[in-house]
């Protein structure tokens, strides 16, 4: 039974460079990295030390507060590298990849339809998967010892250049199926889907509440899922999953070990031919772009995710944990414009139809580089925010709380319900360009200490 859920504010935004629905394979690489930073809530404790020998699947380092919860390397081989930062911050575990690739087995105990819920968390901590388990409230990495009232899964994402779970799922939806049949054993698992995907191939899942989202974006986003269908309320707790991530847990649970192989689009306006690269997790970006950026001498910008959410890299940086895109971008720096502002820009886009670009159509796709193109100014109670966040809380006002230290007003505005991303869409179009993601992900954490 699935149930319709009709979304309308929101907004799309077509980006050139769409990746298009071809994959290529990459080979292996020469080496590939873990970094504790794309976990957010942990503090990471080494259990190797550089000369280490690993095998795919080994622990590279665990979760200080509790050691339960293991990262895992997604290749065997040799451990070349334990780079710290300040105050000997851990920022990056970098494995030398051998030739001939050996993973670690996994006592599946009968198969997952003897497993019980705690059989199954179980084999999600031993293989290094739960770390890949995120819960509201807080976005951070779940905890073991909590029992969530819900499991969301959302299959798309409305984000530009964001890539496509139905060609990403293709070939694999048995193994996606038996993903989700695993996490219902540990609590009732929420899918959410979009119109286009009712008839494919990733239904009929008996196990999981299957949910249509037909909106503009944030509709993909498993926060406004959550909203609609389970709002989290003070001292609950659900736990969230990418769907790339049950594909990987339906793979464990079909051979016995862990495969982090996963399909990302390789898109955007400088990359010479966007599709999509079958590849590891933590693979050097260097590889992945090996031939793909344009050379035209412009100043370009290396996105680790889709250009709402991702995060500025170099091309010696290495693919995110949490990344399903890398994503190219001209940087905008090196632009010289005659009149500014004042030219009728007929190009550029503007959702107040300050351009006349508007006159084009909605579908038209967009080059647009990475200026920002003001300068932070106060904020205006315009209800700006408002016009494209579908959940029914009162951003601004939520903004407002968390930038004012005000800890029982943003738990009454509802600051458990969300996450950085459910503020991307409203950032991109704030005049006033404050960081939207990085005050509620900073009121998260300051949140999080004072509940511990």
């Amino acid at each position: 039974m699935k149930t319709l859920y009709k979304i309308k504010k929101g907004l799309d935004l077509r980006l050139e460079g769409e990746a298009e629905l071809k994959l290529a394979k990459a080979g292996l690489s020469e080496d590939y990295a873990l970094m504790p930073t794309d976990f957010p809530g942990i503090v990471p404790r080494a259990v190797v030390k550089e000369g280490d020998r690993v095998l795919a699947g080994d622990p590279l380092f665990v979760d200080k507060a509790t050691e339960r919860i293991k990262f895992v390397t997604p290749v065997s081989g040799t451990v070349v590298g334990v780079e710290r930062g300040e105050r000997r911050k851990l920022l990056r575990f970098r494995v030398k990849a051998d030739r001939e690739q050996v993973a670690k087995s996994f006592d599946l105990k009968g198969g997952v339809a003897k497993m019980n819920g705690e059989a199954v968390k179980e084999l999600l901590l031993e293989s290094g998967l739960f770390a890949f388990v995120r819960q509201r409230p807080y976005d951070v990495i779940a905890s073991p010892e909590d029992s969530p009232k819900a499991i969301f899964v959302s299959a798309f994402s409305k984000m530009p250049l964001a890539a496509d779970f139905s060609f990403v799922v293709k070939g694999q939806e048995a193994d996606f199926k038996a993903g989700i049949q695993a996490l219902a054993k540990v609590a009732k698992v929420h899918l959410g889907i979009c119109p286009s995907q009712i008839n494919s191939d990733i239904l009929p899942i008996s196990e999981a509440e299957v949910s249509v989202f037909d909106g503009p974006n944030p509709s993909g986003n498993v926060g406004v899922h959550i909203n609609r269908v389970n709002p989290v309320n003070k001292g609950e707790v659900v736990w969230t999953l990418a769907p790339e991530m049950a594909i990987v847990l339906g793979r464990l649970l079909r051979t016995g070990k862990v495969d982090f192989t996963r399909r990302i689009a390789v898109a955007g306006a400088k990359v010479n031919a966007p599709q999509y690269v079958e590849t590891l997790l933590g693979t050097p970006l260097a590889d992945l772009l090996k031939g793909q950026v344009e050379n035209d001498g412009s100043h370009v910008r290396i996105i680790n995710g889709n250009p709402f959410v991702g995060y500025k890299s170099e091309a010696n940086d290495y693919l995110g944990a949490f990344s399903t895109e890398v994503c190219v971008l001209p940087e905008g720096d090196d632009a010289n414009e005659a009149f500014g502002w004042i030219a009728p820009r007929f190009n550029d886009y503007s959702t107040s139809r300050s351009y006349f670009t508007w006159l084009l159509g909605k579908k038209r796709a967009f080059n647009l580089d990475c200026r920002i193109k003001g300068g932070e100014r106060h904020m205006i109670m315009s209800a700006e925010y408002e016009r494209v966040f579908p959940m029914d809380i009162y951003p601004s006002f939520l903004v407002k709380a968390i930038l004012t230290g005000d800890i029982d007003r943003q738990e009454a505005l509802g600051i458990y319900e969300v996450a950085p991303e459910d503020f991307a869409v409203a950032e991109f179009i704030d005049s006033s360009k404050l960081e939207l993601q990085r005050i509620v992900r900073e009121g998260l954490d300051v949140l999080r200490k004072e509940n511990a």
